[in-house]
């Protein structure tokens, strides 16, 4: 891998977003990323989507989301969703792009940051658990609710 850098979310990335590859089983897991540009139109502090590049070649996605006036604490500061080209995967690329919404978090003043995974084989437990995010509850539709502390 190149020296990996993050570019805001456009029209000339979405696309090759778009076509990030998985891995067989992941696709249970995954929404297509226009759902969340879609979701994007709340207020504009709150999303914060970048696209990871190598070089010149999108190869994951990842979408913040910084509402400190939301209802439920878990959606105040929030991983929504990371994806990383199935080719990319295991490379660090996941880890840089949750890295960088980890230091955006720091700077906007965040404590605590979550995300919300489906256990399951093939899911992303494992990736979360060894970024630092510990199970703190559970949402009515059995999925994780995962906590760090910044």
């Amino acid at each position: 891998m190149n020296a990996l850098r993050l570019e805001e979310l456009s029209a000339a990335t979405i696309v090759a977003v778009n076509r990030l590859g998985l891995k067989p089983g992941q696709e249970q897991f995954v929404s297509p990323v226009s759902y969340s540009a879609a979701a994007a139109v709340t207020p504009a502090h709150s999303a914060w989507q970048r696209v990871v590049l190598d070089g010149e070649q999108v190869v994951g996605f990842i979408h913040g989301n910084f509402d400190p006036e939301a209802q439920q604490e878990e959606f105040r500061a929030a991983l929504w969703r990371i994806n990383v080209d199935a080719e990319a995967q295991g490379k660090g690329v996941g880890t840089f792009a949750v890295n960088a919404l980890i230091d955006e978090a720091r700077r906007r003043g965040v404590e605590r940051l979550t995300v919300l995974w489906e256990r399951g084989e093939d899911g992303p437990e494992a990736f979360f658990l060894a970024m630092g995010f510990a199970p703190v509850g559970e949402t009515p539709y059995g999925e994780v609710i995962g906590a760090i502390t910044l």
